[in-house]
C-alpha cells in the first residue's frame, strides 16, 4: 500500500462538515478558525465571510465577549482548565431571534500538549413552552442570574432558590427544568403554603387504600408523579418538622414509601425547593433542619428583587402584554408610561408588574394605553408599620384573629373573609393572610 502524502489527508473544514449540528473552531483570542456546513447555514454565513471573525459577534451580535455580560464563557475556561466544559447560552439565529443552546466545548491540544484552540458543538434547544418565554430580560443582573441557572440546569443538584415573593421563583424553576437533559419529562409543583400537615404528607407521599378513614383507594402521590422529572416545592420553610424528616430521607436515599405503605418505592426525581423566608434564621430557631437545608442548598440562587434590575421593565412589560387578551396593540409602550413604570420600586416585584399592567389594559379599554392607566400603591400601603395600623383600624376583631394569627395554615373562610374584606383585591388579601398571592391564586383556585 502506498503511504499518502499529507496533501491527501482531509482538512480541517471537510472532518468538521461530518458533523450534523453547528461546530466551530476558535482560537485563543476569540477569532474563528473553521466553521462546518451547519454552522455557516445556522448564521447564515459564508466560510469565507466567517473565518477571521469574532465568535461573539457571530453568535451573541455584541462587540465584546459574553463573560461581560454576564455569560458563563467556554472558550476562556477550556484555555484556562484544559479539560472540555458544558454550558448554555442564548445565541442570535441567522433572522436575530434568540435561541437557547448548549454548547459542549473541548480543547485542541499541539503536538507541545499546549492548547491551540478549542472545538465548540452547538445544540440548538426547542422549548416545548416556546409560545412564551420563561425569563425576560438583558439587564446584567439579569445575565448573570441567568448565566447560572444555564450552568446547574444540565445538572442533577438540587437547586434551593431565595427571593422576596412575587420575584418569580416557580418561573426560574421551570426554566432550570426546560433546559436540564429531562425537559420532556414531568414538572410538578406542590405549594406548601396551602397545605395543612396531613394534606402535605398525601400530597407529596400519596397513601395506600385504608391507609386512615377516608383512603378508599391508593393514591400516587407527587414523587411519584413527577418521577424521571422535576419536583418544585415551593414554601418549602412551611413544610412541618416531622415531613422535613421525611423529604430528607428521601433526598438521600431516593425512594418514597406511601402513607400506610410497607414498601419503598425508588423515584428518579430533581428537587427544587423555595422560599422568600430566611432560611438561616429558620435553622438558628430550630423551625428548620440544619441537614435538610445543608442538603437542599447544594446550589442556592438568589433571585434579585425587580427594583435591582429596572432596566429589564420595559420587556417585562411589553411579555407581558403579548400574552394579554388585547394587550398587544398596546405594544410598544409610550415614553410616559415608560417613566412611570420606571420610577416605582415594585415592593410586590414581577407579579406586582404584571398586575399593574393588567389593570392598565382593563381601564384603557379601547382607548390607547396612557399615563393615567397606570396606578401604582401608595408607599405606605407596604410600610410595615403603616399595614398594622391598617388592619387594626380598619378591620374587625374576627378578622384579626382569624386572619392574622392563622399560623400560615389556609382555609375557605378566611381566604373569603380576607377577599370581602379587600374588595377582592387578592394582592392585598394575599398580605393580609400572610401568603405570597401565587399561594393565594393556587388556593382559591383548589376551592373551585
Amino acid at each position: 500500500m502506498t503511504d499518502k502524502t499529507p496533501d491527501n489527508k482531509p482538512s480541517c473544514e471537510q472532518i468538521i462538515d461530518i458533523l450534523p449540528d453547528p461546530f466551530v473552531v476558535i482560537d485563543k483570542d476569540y477569532r474563528i478558525i473553521a466553521a462546518n456546513h451547519a454552522y455557516q447555514r445556522q448564521y447564515d454565513c459564508s466560510a469565507d465571510d466567517i473565518t477571521g471573525r469574532y465568535c461573539y459577534e457571530v453568535s451573541h451580535h455584541t462587540d465584546t465577549p459574553c463573560s461581560q455580560h454576564g455569560e458563563h464563557c467556554p472558550l476562556e475556561e477550556v484555555f484556562a482548565s484544559r479539560t472540555p466544559t458544558q454550558v448554555m447560552h442564548v445565541h442570535y439565529d441567522k433572522e436575530g431571534k434568540e435561541e437557547y443552546v448548549q454548547l459542549q466545548a473541548s480543547p485542541i491540544f499541539s503536538a507541545n500538549n499546549e492548547v491551540m484552540y478549542m472545538g465548540e458543538y452547538i445544540n440548538v434547544l426547542s422549548p416545548t413552552r416556546s409560545e412564551e418565554n420563561l425569563l425576560v430580560g438583558q439587564s446584567p443582573v439579569f445575565l448573570r442570574l441567568t448565566s447560572l441557572l444555564q450552568r446547574v440546569a444540565p445538572s442533577q443538584s438540587t437547586v434551593l432558590l431565595l427571593g422576596e415573593s412575587g420575584v418569580g421563583k416557580e418561573r426560574v424553576a421551570e426554566y432550570i427544568h426546560q433546559y436540564s437533559v429531562r425537559p420532556d419529562a414531568p414538572f410538578v409543583v406542590v405549594d406548601c403554603g396551602t397545605l395543612g400537615e396531613n394534606l402535605i404528607e398525601s400530597e407529596l407521599f400519596g397513601y395506600e387504600k385504608g391507609a386512615f378513614t377516608g383512603a378508599t383507594s391508593r393514591k400516587i402521590g407527587l414523587f411519584e408523579a413527577a418521577n424521571g422529572g422535576t419536583l418544585f416545592i415551593d414554601e418549602i420553610g412551611e413544610l412541618p418538622l416531622q415531613l422535613q424528616t421525611k423529604l430528607l430521607r428521601v433526598l438521600e436515599s431516593g425512594s418514597i414509601r406511601r402513607i400506610g405503605g410497607n414498601d419503598y418505592i425508588k423515584v428518579n426525581v430533581r428537587v427544587i425547593a423555595a422560599t422568600n423566608c430566611d432560611m438561616q434564621d429558620m435553622v438558628a430557631s430550630g423551625k428548620f433542619r440544619q441537614d435538610l437545608y445543608y442538603r437542599l442548598s447544594a446550589f442556592p440562587v438568589q433571585i434579585p428583587p425587580l427594583r435591582a434590575h429596572k432596566d429589564d421593565i420595559v420587556a417585562l412589560a411589553e411579555n407581558f402584554l403579548h400574552h394579554m387578551p388585547e394587550g398587544s396593540r398596546h405594544v410598544p409602550l409610550s415614553a410616559d408610561v415608560i417613566a412611570k413604570l420606571m420610577g416605582y420600586d415594585y415592593p410586590g416585584n414581577i407579579r406586582e408588574l404584571r398586575n399593574i399592567l393588567e389593570r392598565a389594559v382593563i381601564l384603557a379599554c379601547d382607548d390607547i394605553l396612557r399615563e393615567d392607566h397606570i396606578v401604582l400603591e401608595p408607599p405606605t400601603f407596604y410600610s410595615p408599620h403603616a399595614a398594622a395600623e391598617a388592619r387594626e383600624i380598619s378591620l374587625p376583631i374576627t378578622t384579626q384573629s382569624n386572619l392574622i394569627n392563622r399560623k400560615g395554615r389556609l382555609s375557605p373562610s378566611t381566604v373569603m373573609q380576607a377577599l370581602e374584606e379587600t374588595g377582592g383585591h387578592r394582592a392585598r388579601a394575599s398580605r393580609l393572610l400572610g401568603v405570597s398571592e401565587r399561594t393565594l391564586y393556587r388556593y382559591i383556585q383548589r376551592m373551585r
